[in-house]
């Protein structure tokens, strides 16, 4: 069992919309099948590839141990690194805290 917390990066406003659903879903989860997640030493490589020049980011903090759906350690071909996947909403009460990245 994942015992360390594992990180998601979103837009204030998707967080915002988050709290008002009662649960968070990227859309990533309808095109892939899975929300992309990252360890804390990912963290920074996902903001340098995926983010960079972006603001009114926040990063999630996750409790593992608190969702409600699967999570998996997936590989990412394109670093050659295994990233936490989770399969199906994130529940609010697993987001242990939230970081805003101006």
């Amino acid at each position: 069992m994942q015992t360390e917390p594992i990180y998601h990066i979103t837009t204030i406003a998707e967080w915002e919309a988050a709290k008002l659903k009662g649960y968070y879903e990227a859309a990533s989860l309808a095109l892939e099948g899975f929300i992309h997640c990252s360890t804390e030493q990912q963290v920074a490589g996902v903001l340098e590839r995926y983010y960079a020049g972006q603001t009114n980011l926040v990063k999630l903090t996750i409790n593992a141990e608190k969702l409600n759906h699967t999570l998996r350690f997936e590989l990412a071909g394109s670093v050659d690194e295994y990233f936490p996947h989770i399969f199906g909403p994130i529940n609010l009460n697993a987001i242990a805290a939230v970081d805003y990245l101006m």
